[in-house]
């Protein structure tokens, strides 16, 4: 299915539909800087036993930008208001970074349309110098466009091996793509989100399923950082990719998918 567009909280926000008609849905949330084609290589192994349904987050995209900063409570407004509008009662979701606490949020906020939660390579909390460093990313892409954050960014989506394997060099090309079609407004928008985070003291209350999956070489969001996000969870579990940093389901679709496949069949 082509592109289409919703009208949520007063933006265009676009979306693409897939799989099987009739089956549980599961919905894919992009990370920052990224879009609806991040979960390319996933789409083809739930085809047969889900409807699956990706979007572009507020200013990613094709999905409109309205000035900033934006807050996890309009991001997860954009996403259930979504689901609102496509008859979507409940679903799976899958998110990663940004994607991943905006998914985290929904499940916080309104766990009786999460039916579980495959949270990847994100973090619950905002220590001082993750705060830092986003409001430094913030000043850069201001003043200089996303041109400026390509390099750093792909150097910390992927392992440097994994950005120098010619496996990857398509998934490389896409995140540079992706990055680059990032509106300045989307980005920082959402990188002011980031600064806020604040969902750790509520993980304990999570009363939908979840399962994380982060990429064994991530510094972004580090295993041990993500570790204890599962410990502090009901029930938790984690699985860790080798090979993989922060965008594992692009370093290495093939153990993403099996460790994603496994979370969403305990529940099917």
């Amino acid at each position: 299915m082509t592109l289409q567009r919703a009208r949520i909280n007063g933006i265009e926000i676009a979306y693409r539909i897939d799989g099987t008609a009739g089956r549980p849905w599961v919905v894919f949330v992009n990370g920052l800087a990224t879009d609806h084609r991040m979960w390319e290589l996933q789409v083809p192994t739930l085809s047969d036993r889900f409807s699956v349904l990706r979007y572009d987050a507020r200013g990613h995209g094709s999905s409109e930008a309205t000035p900033g900063p934006y807050s996890f409570e309009l991001l997860v407004s954009d996403l259930i208001g979504l689901m609102d509008s496509l008859g979507l009662e409940q679903a799976y979701l899958v998110g990663l970074s940004l994607g991943g606490m905006t998914a985290l949020g929904a499940a916080l906020t309104h766990p009786g349309r999460v039916s579980r939660l495959i949270c990847c390579d994100a973090r619950a909390d905002a220590p001082e110098p993750y705060v830092a460093s986003w409001i430094s990313k913030i000043a850069t892409v201001r003043q200089n466009g996303m041109t400026a954050i390509v390099d750093e960014t792909i150097a910390r989506w992927f392992t440097e091996a994994g950005a120098k394997s010619s496996a990857n060099q398509s998934a490389l090309s896409l995140a540079r793509d992706m990055i680059l079609a990032t509106s300045v407004e989307g980005y920082c928008g959402c990188a002011a989100a980031l600064t806020e985070l604040n969902f750790l003291p509520r993980l304990h209350t999570l009363s939908v399923p979840a399962h994380f999956i982060v990429g064994a070489s991530d510094t972004a969001a580090p295993p041990p950082i993500m570790a204890a996000m599962a410990n502090a969870t009901p029930a938790g579990h984690l699985d860790s990719i080798e090979g993989a940093a922060h965008t594992p389901n692009l370093e290495q679709p093939g153990a993403f998918n099996g460790a994603l496949s496994r979370a969403l069949m305990l529940a099917v």
